[in-house]
Formats: C-alpha cells, structure tokens, sequence
C-alpha cells in the first residue's frame, strides 16, 4: 500500500494557501473600504502617481481645494473635455468603450473611454498604465466611489488630484503655476486651456502651448457652450 502522507501533506498545504489566499482577499477588501470611506471626506495625503512624481525628480506641487471654492469655468470645461455624460453614467461609459475598441482594432493610435469616476479610481487608489490586473481593480474602486462618494465628491477629486503639468497637480495649482489666479477666477479660456491638457500634461503643454492644447481648447469651448444650459449640468456646477 502506497504511503498517502505525501498526499495528505500536499493537500494540507493547499488548503492552508487557500485560507490565506481568502484572508488578503478579505483583509484588502476590509482596508480598502475603510479607505474609500474615509476619502469620502478627507482629501488623500498622497497618491501613488504623486509618489512617482517625487521619486523621479519632477517634484510634487498641489494645493488641495474644496469644490465651492473651485470655479464653475473649471468645473465646466474638465466636463466638456474629459466627460459630458458624467451626471447620467454610473461611472462607466460602454457606448464610448465599444467606439474606442473598435477604433482601436483598426488603428495604430490607440483612444481611452475612461470616464471621470474612472480616471478618479485610477488617480487615487491605483496606478497609471498596467494591464488587466489595474483595470478590474479599477472597476471596483470605480463602482464603490460611485455608490458612496456621489458625482459632486468624485468631481472635487478629480479636479484636486489630477495631474496638470510636469510635477503639478490639481486645477488650482495648474491656476496658479500658469496663470498667477486662484481657480475660481479662471476665465472660460483659461480652463478650457487647463482642461486641454489632462489627456497627458506632461506632453500636452500649455506654457509653451503644444499643438494639441492649441488646436483642443477651442473646441473644449465651444463644448461648453453646449453643455451649459442642461440641467443636470447646471446642478453639477452649484
């Protein structure tokens, strides 16, 4: 007769990874959603892109804000350029996800979908790039932000952690490093300028304005003329 304690000791093993397989899974989960919360009202103090910031000699230049203190020109035209559907999608866009597949398969140059709530999960809890592992992980933190933060909340993140230049972070440091203003008193101009430049602030610059920040903010404006007078806009921006 075969020795089964091999076996037994094989199949103990697996069972103890198991267990703590299942023990990260739900500790991560449990820390995860104390953090969420808890970022439902403070601000993060750091994220790991501004980490990255810092480590490769960039620097790390942000000035945190609360979302009355935020201008509605800013406010208005990050949604005319990154997410005009923002108020009526529960954080994903899958029209424009469907567009950017196809558009993609037939083209070298590759488009995003990602939606506000999206690039706010991303910003805050992950990390930029990655493949498959990131993008589930961004689907849950972007599902959970969506059902305890609120558009009004998601909306003050993004403005307050998404980066706006090499080293700078959030519209009111961008306000400030390209315009000497707060944000609050950015011209129509101004922000669509700021909001041109989120796809990538490092290579879209404004000073000096690159061809793409050049050619974008005037439709960013005319973006915002458009979206103005809808009401669920409207009752973003108050």
């Amino acid at each position: 007769m075969a020795d089964k304690k091999p076996y037994f000791r094989k199949r103990g093993l697996i069972r103890r990874l198991a267990r703590t397989f299942l023990k990260i899974i739900l500790y991560g989960f449990l820390f995860s959603l104390f953090y969420i919360v808890l970022c439902k009202w403070v601000n993060p103090p750091i994220t790991i892109t501004q980490i990255n910031s810092l480590i490769t000699g960039s620097g790390l230049h942000r000035d945190y804000i609360n979302y009355d203190e935020m201008g509605v020109n800013i406010k208005l035209a990050v949604l005319a350029g990154e997410d005009q559907l923002f108020p009526d999608h529960n954080g994903f866009d899958f029209k424009s996800i469907q567009k950017a597949m196809k558009h993609n398969q037939k083209s070298k140059s590759l488009r995003g979908a990602s939606t506000i709530s999206q690039q706010v999960a991303k910003n805050v809890f992950l990390w930029q790039h990655g493949g498959y592992f990131r993008k589930g992980l961004e689907v849950y933190f972007t599902f959970m932000i969506e059902h305890i933060w609120g558009k009004k909340r998601i909306l003050e993140m993004y403005l307050n952690v998404a980066q706006t230049g090499n080293g700078i972070f959030g519209v009111e440091s961008a306000s400030m490093h390209y315009f000497k203003k707060a944000s609050k008193n950015l011209s129509r101009k101004e922000a669509a300028m700021i909001a041109s430049c989120l796809p990538n602030p490092v290579l879209f610059t404004i000073q000096p304005m690159s061809a793409r920040v050049a050619y974008r903010y005037p439709w960013i404006m005319r973006q915002m003329n458009n979206l103005q007078a809808d009401p669920d806009i409207q009752a973003l921006l108050q």
